[in-house]
């Protein structure tokens, strides 16, 4: 078998090789296996499906296997019951989820019916406001055109610069009718000028040979310091020549003198537009311009005869005693108590006088009777002997010097003994007397003028007998507020009228003379300053912008997304302002730069409460000379009241105020707590009204390189100190826009509502400082001194500045006119500037800062601890009050029991109601 199989694989070869029977029995074989297949795969599956179904349809039902069964009886299977189990459930499941698709595709419904409204709304919204602008822009354009048409377009003209040759003009009848519409050529003085200086080289011509060498180095010390001075003496509005004092030996004749005065290269033959300024260090300096003729020039001297004086054109100035030194304000006697040991008192010598010792004086009542006396002098040496002898009040009148008296002029008064002994003197007198001299054509000379210095400088209010006088600047101090003016016949009057003021109206002529004299009298450059400010004054033109600090940067990173202090932003539905989405901006700046000298000066000058007042336009007053004054800067005071507010919500929504849009500057000092520094930044993240925040890096060590700072919406300048001092707080620097400073330390924790309350409270008082934390000033009866208390009380006569908001105008004081000695306590005991700053505010303002709210301390919980918790602090403080008092000449802080509270500041009014907020 096996071989022939073989074979017919082999191609069926063998025994006789029949291919075709090969080839048919494979067909065969194949057939059967397909039909075998198909039968085993349709039938069989049909018969067994057959079979099982007959069985199941047996009578007993207990028998089927194979048929359906109830839920019931599978679920009594033991393995399926879980199962079971879990198909419920699903059940009921998947109906809820059927139930919840359904309601949502029934909100979803309502929902694209009020998009599709929203829409609708938008489009209406986007055509209104489209209408709105329209309308808008019309009105603008309208506006503009009634502006322009009302107020044309006004620039600064075009400065033409003088001819080196300048035109005549008419001269007048003679120079004794000079004044400056006459003999002032105002072409070289336009508006917008600045009023450029020259001034002389003294050393240049032969009579400077001659000068004081005193005078002469602090003259120019002064001049190299002025911020009008120009070298350039073909654009100079004025020039300025240096002419005394003389030193007798050496003097020149006046003829020689007036002819190299007539030399200088610019006098152009009349010496229009040339000051010649005579500087007295001593009470005999000489008149020696008297018999000079001066043509156009004006003359600033201390002695002058009414043939030589031209007022509104001449001035009157004071002697110049502390030429190279400052004066000493620590030798200088308290301004309290207010009465002293002698009423007044008076020391002179009357050389020579209108009459000869042996003409026979008239009696009292033959001036009466008849014509006035030559001289009352007699008169006044007998009723000043009779005071004195009555030993009603102790009084000293010496008229003969003990010693040889100084050399005067006739009917002059000579000064007796040394300057220092005149001064002991004066320390014990309320009042000093200053006889005028005899001579009525004499209006005013070196003795009275260096009379009135000592007298000011010690605090003894002069007395003044002789109305004809012309004292210093008398066109521009009203001399009656520090000193009283009587002609010579009331003298019989005098004690009675000097019993008669009060002891508040000493006091305050005390501080207005003291006033005076730091501010016109005391040093070169207050002379110097003040001649020249009454020079630019009296031609109408502004005075520079003062001097501002220049910020030097530090470069830092920020973009770090500030954190929101839940303590610091939970104010509910309260509206605390606008968060600002524009540009910062500045305070307005002024507008009356060209008009204010003409509308205030005599409202303006010389009525200033203290000292260090010096600025011409403020709410308190101020006065010469000071040249630094905020035109153009954006830091001149406005007042402040009542304005665009409503009632409820829109009261709560408005700042306030005659200026409804303002900012303020965030001045925060720091010193190497970066941490804290970065904690305290972020608390300001949303601050409404703020404008910037300039933080003051007191440490000579930069900020760490990979420090990120935060983003808080507003820019943040990080600036750099020359050396660590804490009066680089009050730096006036120019990154400053804002006229509102809050100052800040750098771990003070305050929450937004209170600052907002802050801020609204200074708008109603611009001139204070307005603050959180109070303090208060006790007088130490044991030990006879001031302490500094920081105990809660009910009383305060401070407030600390480590979290308070002032003017910029007092960053200017603090820095540039305060005394340099306060400011150096400070450095020296790295403490005290925030009394500094308390005592100058309510030196000039005479009115105590204004607490806002019970919060009596700041200091962020867990914040490194600072400088004030050392033990020496408060020692530290206790010397700077009494410094400062020594320094003031007096206590200016004041006591008050104000404070200003919120009733309803953060109270939630519905919208519709009409109650204001109140402040108590």
């Amino acid at each position: 078998l096996m071989t022939g199989y073989t074979m017919l694989r082999n191609g069926g070869v063998g025994n006789g090789g029949q291919p075709w029977v090969l080839r048919w029995s494979s067909r065969i074989r194949l057939t059967w296996l397909s039909f075998t297949l198909f039968v085993i795969l349709v039938f069989f599956p049909l018969i067994a499906h057959y079979y099982l179904t007959t069985i199941d349809d047996a009578d007993d039902a207990g028998k089927r296997i194979f048929g359906p069964r109830t839920g019931n009886e599978l679920c009594e299977v033991k393995h399926v019951q879980d199962l079971c189990r879990i198909r419920e459930s699903v059940s009921e499941e998947l109906l809820q989820l059927e139930a919840k698709r359904q309601e949502l595709n029934s909100e979803i419904a309502k929902l694209n019916l009020k998009i599709e409204a929203c829409k609708k709304s938008i489009e209406n919204a986007k055509q209104d406001l489209l209408q709105l602008k329209n309308v808008i822009s019309q009105t603008e354009h309208s506006y503009k055109e009634l502006m322009a048409q009302n107020q044309p377009k006004l620039s600064l003209p075009i400065r033409l610069l003088p001819d080196k040759d300048d035109a005549t003009f008419p001269l007048p009848k003679s120079n004794r009718n000079c004044r400056l519409h006459n003999c002032f050529d105002y072409s070289r003085c336009p508006l917008t000028s600045g009023f450029p200086v020259y001034v002389y080289n003294s050393d240049d011509y032969p009579f400077g040979s001659s000068l004081d060498p005193l005078i002469k180095q602090a003259f120019e010390a002064t001049v190299r310091t002025n911020v009008y001075v120009t070298e350039n003496a073909n654009i100079a509005c004025v020039y300025i020549i240096l002419a005394g004092e003389m030193q007798e030996p050496v003097m020149p004749k006046p003829t020689e003198l007036e002819q190299q005065l007539h030399s200088l290269p610019y006098w152009r033959t009349d010496g229009h537009n040339h000051l010649i300024i005579n500087l007295s260090r001593k009470s005999e300096t000489q008149n020696f311009l008297y018999n000079i003729s001066t043509g156009r020039a004006m003359v600033a001297q201390s002695t002058f005869y009414d043939a030589q004086y031209r007022p509104g054109f001449d001035i009157v100035v004071s002697p110049l005693v502390h030429a190279m030194s400052e004066p000493n304000f620590l030798e200088i006697p308290p301004q309290v108590p207010v009465k002293r040991k002698y009423l007044f008192s008076f020391q002179g010598e009357k050389i020579e006088s209108l009459r000869s010792s042996l003409q026979e004086v008239r009696s009292f009542e033959e001036e009466i009777e008849g014509n006035a006396p030559a001289d009352y002098d007699d008169r006044i040496i007998t009723t000043l002997k009779a005071v004195q002898d009555s030993k009603l009040d102790f009084v000293l009148v010496e008229f003969t010097c003990k010693n040889q008296p100084k050399a005067s002029l006739p009917t002059e008064w000579a000064l007796c003994g040394e300057r220092d002994d005149r001064l002991e003197l004066l320390k014990l007198s309320t009042f000093a007397l200053i006889i005028t001299p005899g001579d009525t054509h004499l209006v005013i000379s070196a003795g009275c003028t260096m009379r009135l210095f000592e007298a000011l400088e010690v605090g003894a209010i002069p007395v003044v007998l002789g109305e004809q006088v012309q004292l210093p600047y008398n066109d521009v101090i009203r001399w009656n507020e520090a000193a009283l003016i009587i002609p010579k016949p009331r003298i019989t009057e005098v004690h009675f009228l000097l019993r008669s003021i009060s002891d508040n109206d000493l006091l305050a002529m005390r501080r207005q003379g003291r006033f005076l004299w730091e501010t016109y009298f005391s040093t070169s450059d207050n002379v110097f300053s003040t001649v020249l400010a009454i020079i630019r004054t009296r031609i109408q033109i502004p005075a520079a912008p003062i001097r501002e600090e220049p910020a030097v940067e530090i470069p830092h990173r920020s973009g770090k997304a500030a954190g929101t202090d839940p303590n610091m932003a939970d104010n509910g539905d309260l509206d605390l302002g606008p968060v600002e989405t524009e540009p910062p901006y500045a305070s307005p700046k002024y507008l009356r730069n060209f008009t204010l000298t003409a509308m205030d000066i005599y409202r303006n000058w010389n009525s200033a409460p203290g000292p260090f007042h010096l600025f011409p336009y403020t709410p308190f007053d101020p006065v010469l000379p000071s040249e630094a004054k905020f035109l153009g800067s954006g830091t001149g005071f406005r007042p402040i009241g009542g304005g665009a507010g409503g009632s409820g919500k829109e009261f709560q929504a408005a700042l306030g105020g005659n200026v409804p849009r303002e900012q303020f500057t965030v001045v925060m000092l720091t010193y190497e707590r970066e941490e804290v520094l970065m904690n305290s930044l972020e608390r300001l993240n949303g601050l409404p009204y703020l404008n910037k925040v300039v933080v003051v890096w007191n440490s000579p060590k930069l900020p760490s390189e990979d420090l990120l700072w935060p983003d808080i919406g507003v820019p943040i300048m990080v600036v750099r100190t020359e050396k660590n001092s804490l009066n680089n707080r009050f730096l006036p620097w120019d990154e400053i826009d804002t006229e509102a400073i809050l100052s800040i330390d750098d771990d003070a924790h305050l929450r937004h509502d209170e600052i907002m309350f802050g801020f609204r409270v200074w708008r109603e008082a611009r001139d204070r400082i307005v603050g959180f934390p109070g303090r208060y000033h006790a007088w130490d009866i044991p030990h006879q001194s001031w302490l500094y208390n920081s105990n809660y009380s009910c009383e305060l006569s401070m407030v600390l500045t480590g979290a308070a908001f002032f003017h910029k105008y007092y960053a200017y004081l603090y820095s540039y006119v305060m005394p340099q000695a306060i400011r150096d306590m400070v450095d020296e005991y790295i403490n005290c500037e925030d009394i500094a700053m308390n005592f100058l505010v309510s030196h000039l303002t005479r009115k105590p800062p204004i607490k806002v709210t019970s919060r009596w301390t700041f200091r962020c919980p867990g914040c490194p601890q600072a400088l004030s918790h050392d033990d020496s602090h408060f020692h530290e403080r206790h010397k700077c009050i009494n410094f400062f008092v020594k320094v003031y000449g007096y206590m200016p802080l004041l006591y008050t029991q104000f404070r200003v509270d919120s009733v309803l500041f953060k109270t939630r009014l519905p919208h519709d109601k009409t109650k204001c907020f109140k402040f108590i």
